[in-house]
């Protein structure tokens, strides 16, 4: 009876939500338009996503002559990450970019192994890849992949108790990890004590002390004031990721040809505006943060330090099933195609 009444619980939740959420979308859908593109994210309008999207709402109404209206939110003005990417799903909205590409295709994992590339270039040149193409196409679950950027910079960690100079100063520290598997399985490759927690909760979370750390790329470090609530901020660089733009399969195969291409051509184009201003603005973050935070760098024996640490990971993709050698084998060649 417990767990009966539980289910209900989280069912009544769930309509809740998905009313909520059409409510927010119909006060603010066009009339006039054939097509309604609803999307929303994490991060505020000012970060390099939320820029590349206000390209991709102005790009698409005008190239289509008004036949799609584009709706914005951010912000998580429609829930967390985990809840748009379930609205996209199931068609409450039509569109989301966030930690859950996974969900579409497992492949996509590739792009967090750490020290998977060098730096910006390589992995530019990776999601510019023949490769990244052929993860995009085999998206499943009903989603859409028209493009994949790179998830807003490289991750570097934060925390309230000590600078990170070998993966040994993770040991006994609670740092938050996004809320999926293969993220989680990477933290516990490196020792620390996996917190696993909406990117919209950290803040709190930090000031309430619940958590000590965190890891991720400087724009959503500063857009999100941690700052504010950290004390250490170690430049490990240790992983980026994949950031493709989720859409609705069934809202997508429901437009004419020639849209569907709009879509896809300014999807492409936003995706490579985010990955500029999200490079360009990296170190002149790092500079800002400065002023708020006490920041080291790895040396080469404390990259080598992570490097041995998370080399297990590699083989655990595989032996998941998230792909196969030879996709890891591809994915490297690709990264180091541009050099």
């Amino acid at each position: 009876p417990i767990k009966c009444q539980r289910e209900e619980q989280m069912k009544s939740l769930t309509k809740i939500l998905a009313s909520a959420v059409s409510g927010i979308i119909c006060a603010s859908t066009a009339l006039a338009a054939d097509f309604t593109f609803t999307y929303g994210q994490s991060q505020p309008e000012s970060s390099s996503r939320g820029q590349s999207m206000v390209f991709f709402e102005k790009e698409v109404e005008a190239r289509s002559n008004g036949r799609i209206d584009v709706q914005n939110f951010f912000d998580n003005t429609l829930g967390t990450e985990q809840e748009m990417y379930d609205q996209m799903a199931t068609g409450i909205i039509q569109g989301t970019r966030g930690g859950f590409f996974a969900n579409a295709n497992p492949q996509f994992n590739i792009f967090l192994l750490p020290f998977l590339t060098a730096g910006w270039d390589e992995m530019r040149c990776l999601v510019g890849s023949d490769f990244t193409d052929t993860v995009e196409a085999a998206a499943g679950n009903g989603v859409h992949v028209p493009a994949t950027g790179v998830s807003q910079g490289f991750r570097m960690y934060t925390n309230n108790v000590r600078p990170i100079n070998q993966v040994s100063d993770l040991q006994g520290l609670k740092i938050r990890e996004p809320q999926t598997d293969f993220f989680i399985a990477v933290a516990e490759s490196m020792g620390s004590i996996v917190t696993p927690m909406a990117f919209s909760e950290l803040y709190q979370a930090f000031k309430t002390g619940v958590i000590d750390g965190q890891h991720n790329p400087p724009s959503n470090i500063w857009n999100a004031k941690l700052y504010e609530v950290q004390k250490y901020l170690s430049v490990t660089n240790h992983m980026t990721g994949p950031d493709p733009m989720l859409i609705n399969k069934a809202w997508y195969d429901s437009l004419p040809t020639d849209l569907q291409q709009i879509v896809d051509e300014v999807a492409d184009e936003a995706l490579k505006l985010n990955d500029e201003l999200a490079q360009a603005a990296e170190f002149k973050l790092l500079d800002e943060l400065g002023a708020h935070m006490e920041i080291n760098t790895l040396s080469a024996d404390g990259v080598a330090s992570f490097q041995a640490a998370v080399a297990p990971v590699y083989q655990a993709g595989i032996d998941a099933g998230h792909y196969s050698q030879a996709d890891l084998d591809a994915a490297m060649a690709a990264a180091k195609s541009c050099n």
